[in-house]
């Protein structure tokens, strides 16, 4: 067990070890249900139209409060308590649908599932952060992304072979959920968190539940100006389901479209860790620009392409987008924020990102419906070359990170 080890000598800690653990079994059972949750509540007599007021509440829950309880966290100066009632309270969420079919049973389930989001993102990353230094905090972060990143290969592997010898038979596979679940909860009671004097003389609670529009107020003019830039790029930013949607007009199946995206996972979560590391030696901003150039050349590529071979090599590219940019965009927040405030500074950046990505969908859903695919590829890609610029031509957000 030498590996879990929290010497300092060690990237990778004992922490570190276990909240990717985390991470991996908790993605594992949200994963089995992804492909086949539209499905699931199709076939109990949802409309189109109710699911997308399903997952639009329950992502706008987790984005609102993912700064309340990150500022909480800061104040309190403890990581744990909100880690732990986080993954608990999306752990018992997913068995939870599958009990009733009522409309509002499973809007509380799916909602409460998102608030565990919201719960403990932001700590959790703070946690993370602080088992770092400047030097390998994109180590620690791709480590993290790469064995959650894992989970959302498995997941569906597990869902698509249970659902080949039991076809439709959804609730089960809910209830199958419990099992990671209960994994997640047993390894956050293994966590020991180490004593910190974080904090201020404020009292805990004195907080409102819209806490990151103080905190935009107040916070550096780097943190704004970073946090600008990767918001303009949420903004357009819309789901991966987008990117499944043009392959399907194209003509292929649902094997292998489902396929293909697995692969990208697979990509993502075995590169993210060599990312992570070649972040810390070259510079987290060097990385993350070429993770957004990467996005630009994939989004152009889908834009005009309609053969499976090169799908395939444009998702090998979404994965090395994703490992360059989304555990980086937090290594790089946490370095340039008073480490009194990590929570705080990544929950509001993944709060406004939350709702960022509610509008993205809507917007690329209406560009798509006017202009079609090409066009909505083209400006998301365009818009990302222009964010490329910002960040690279802004020379204090170069300086805190190189």
């Amino acid at each position: 067990m030498q590996a879990l080890s929290n010497s300092p000598q060690k990237i990778i800690t004992r922490t570190v070890w276990i909240l990717s653990l985390v991470s991996l079994f908790n993605d594992i059972a949200s994963e089995m249900l992804i492909p086949v949750m539209p499905v699931f509540l199709k076939h109990i007599g949802f409309s189109i139209v109710l699911i997308g007021i399903l997952e639009g509440i329950a992502e706008a829950v987790a984005g609102l409060s993912k700064s309340y309880f990150g500022k909480q966290s800061d104040l309190m100066g403890k990581r744990l308590p909100f880690v732990q009632l986080g993954y608990a309270l999306s752990a018992i969420s997913k068995p939870m649908m599958a009990i009733f079919v009522y409309p509002a049973w499973i809007f509380f389930a799916r909602t409460l599932d998102r608030l565990g989001k919201g719960v403990r993102t932001g700590a959790r990353d703070a946690m993370l952060s602080d088992e770092a230094t400047p030097a390998t905090k994109a180590r620690v972060f791709g480590f993290n992304r790469s064995m959650d990143t894992f989970g959302a290969v498995i997941g569906p592997a597990i869902a698509l072979a249970y659902l080949y010898y039991h076809p439709n038979d959804y609730k089960t596979l809910f209830i199958w959920c419990v099992l990671p679940g209960i994994a997640v909860i047993i390894l956050t009671r293994l966590i020991k968190e180490k004593p910190k004097p974080l904090f201020t003389d404020k009292k805990p609670g004195r907080i409102g539940f819209f806490a990151f529009i103080p905190y935009w107020k107040q916070s550096s003019p780097q943190y704004k100006k970073l946090v600008t830039g990767l918001l303009l790029f949420a903004l357009f930013n819309s789901s991966d389901v987008f990117l499944l949607l043009k392959m399907k007009e194209t003509g292929l199946d649902d094997t292998a479209i489902l396929g293909v995206y697995i692969f990208y996972n697979l990509i993502y979560a075995v590169i993210a860790y060599p990312v992570g590391m070649l972040a810390d030696k070259l510079g987290l901003k060097k990385i993350f620009l070429l993770g957004l150039a990467a996005f630009v050349v994939v989004y152009t590529g889908f834009a005009f392409n309609n053969n499976l071979v090169v799908f395939i090599l444009l998702f090998a590219l979404y994965g090395f987008y994703a490992a360059a940019t989304d555990g980086i965009s937090k290594a790089w927040i946490s370095n340039i924020v008073d480490k009194t405030e990590t929570a705080t500074a990544i929950g509001t950046y993944t709060g406004f990102q939350s709702i960022a990505a509610l509008i993205a969908n809507s917007l690329c859903g209406l560009l798509w419906l006017n202009f079609g695919a090409m066009a909505t590829f083209l400006i998301t890609a365009s818009v990302t070359f222009l964010v490329i610029m910002y960040l690279a031509f802004f020379k204090r957000i170069n300086a805190s990170i190189s």
